[in-house]
């Protein structure tokens, strides 16, 4: 499951992370995109603590979503949290595999 939200929660922070697009999105809704993510993330930490999985993407996910309505920041901070989140899907289902 952890691994699951990881993978989900990875993708949409790219999403968010494209130029343009990923702003038109959040002010489009409101800046409401954030507060779901902010969700997303923190379910994700629960459930990752939950099963013993690293929490490092979702604990960045947290701090991304409550500074990303900095207009250039936020675009950064998006990348960077989907890479951490993809980055550690990856090794944890990777880490499944060969157990």
């Amino acid at each position: 499951m952890a691994v699951t939200l990881k993978w989900v929660s990875g993708g949409l922070e790219a999403l968010l992370g494209i130029p343009l697009i990923g702003g038109t999105i959040i002010i489009a809704l409101a800046y409401f995109p954030l507060l779901v993510m902010l969700i997303i993330h923190i379910a994700t930490l629960i459930v990752c603590k939950r099963e013993g999985k690293s929490r490092v993407g979702s604990i960045v996910g947290i701090v991304t979503n409550l500074v990303a309505w900095i207009p250039f920041l936020g675009m950064a901070m998006h990348i960077i949290t989907a890479v951490i989140l993809l980055l550690s899907a990856y090794q944890d289902k990777k880490r499944s595999s060969f157990s």
